[in-house]
């Protein structure tokens, strides 16, 4: 009788009645503006909402996808860990809520590893995701993270990471807290290899993470609005019993204090990471003999205009300075590039910055003048404008 229920009273139903049931997911709504947008939208605009700007998250997958501009990578399997060591029960067993999270997110824990290319660049990427257990770090999570630096470092590849996370699994206790100092030691094998580790904070990115591997990138950026810190603004706020500053602990307020070098929209994220990954990676290919991407053309600085290196027109300061480090290879001495690897031959090619003129340098005199002189002559205004009327 399952046929008569499962088929024919719903396609009778459906010709007795006009109303269409609507997907729970149509629609989604802007936390910040409570803007609603159509979901193919958002998702085709990389789940920013276009009023207001506002970054959703991402899940693993999702973040992957633009990050390598669809399919084109390969996920490593995480490595296998002890499950449940202490036996933890709260309101559900942790078993349980680990059944819970794979089955919701089809993932076997909170960090996602893959391998792909980059615009031209082999790089190994780690994303965690928020909807495994608020993205908590333990045993696997931390296992996953050292096992793509490690993997990192087979393959001679530049490690990126994308955090979101709420902090130490609470339910794994002191072997949780472990994985902090384990994977900080990960991180100094990637730094003596000379290979980039580049560190994407997304929201929220929080407690043990932050105190951890997620502040210790070569290069440290955030997405716009997103949560950075170890204590929540809410329990510093209860704590110290004052007001704290707007936007406190938030990307833009960590770029102007000096905690983020970067604050990168989504829409220009991966063209930014394939750039810096390309800059960082080129002493280490040059090395090595691999073509860098766009080989052949001049070398440009940041201006655009053409140098040196590579058969542009090269300043003259420019040309002592390749003089005088070539006097030196001739002496016997060598510079070896700084991302390339021990043993490696010394490179002649030697990317020198532009040279910038002494009226474009900052001198702090010159500053200072300047202010005392606008000083004294709001001084002068006020003083003329407080003077009293003379009688005629």
């Amino acid at each position: 009788m399952n046929w008569i229920n499962n088929v024919v009273r719903p396609k009778i139903r459906s010709f007795l009645t006009t109303k269409r049931d609507v997907p729970d997911d149509l629609w989604r709504k802007c936390p910040e503006t409570g803007q609603m947008v159509f979901t193919k939208d958002l998702v085709a605009n990389q789940y920013v909402f276009p009023g207001s700007d506002y970054h959703e998250r991402m899940t693993a997958p999702q973040r992957l996808q633009h990050l390598f501009g669809g399919n084109n990578f390969a996920v490593i399997p995480n490595p296998t860990v002890t499950i449940d060591p202490l036996k933890f029960r709260d309101a559900k067993r942790y078993t349980d809520r680990l059944k819970e999270a794979k089955a919701k997110t089809e993932l076997d824990d909170a960090v996602v590893i893959a391998e792909g290319d980059l615009d031209g660049t082999n790089v190994v990427a780690a994303v965690q995701d928020f909807q495994f257990m608020a993205g908590s770090l333990g045993m696997a999570a931390g296992e996953a993270v050292i096992a793509g630096m490690e993997h990192a470092l087979s393959k001679n590849a530049p490690f990126i990471l994308f955090t979101a996370s709420g902090g130490a699994r609470m339910q794994e206790g002191i072997m949780s807290l472990m994985q902090m100092p384990r994977t900080t030691i990960a991180v100094q094998r990637l730094r003596d290899a000379r290979l980039p580790y580049i560190v994407v904070l997304t929201d929220p990115t929080t407690g043990g993470v932050t105190a951890s591997y997620a502040m210790l990138g070569d290069i440290q950026i955030a997405e716009p609005g997103a949560l950075i810190c170890f204590a929540g603004p809410r329990v510093i706020q209860q704590t110290i019993r004052e007001q704290l500053p707007e936007g406190f602990q938030r990307a833009e307020y960590l770029r102007d204090h000096g905690m983020v070098d970067l604050v990168v929209h989504r829409h220009k994220l991966r063209q930014t990471l394939a750039r810096l990954v390309r800059v960082l990676m080129a002493p280490a290919n040059e090395a090595l003999g691999k073509p860098s991407k766009g080989s052949g053309k001049p070398a440009r600085n940041l201006n655009g205009k053409a140098y040196g290196a590579n058969g542009g027109d090269a300043p003259k300061d420019h040309m002592k300075v390749a003089m005088a480090r070539a006097e030196r290879h001739g002496n016997g001495t060598s510079e070896r590039p700084v991302n390339s690897p021990k043993g490696a031959s010394a490179s002649p090619v030697v990317i020198e910055p532009e040279p910038v003129d002494d009226a474009e340098r900052f001198d702090p005199a010159k500053r200072d003048g300047a202010l005392k002189g606008q000083q004294q002559s709001v001084k002068i205004a006020s003083a003329e404008t407080e003077k009293p009327s003379s009688k005629t």
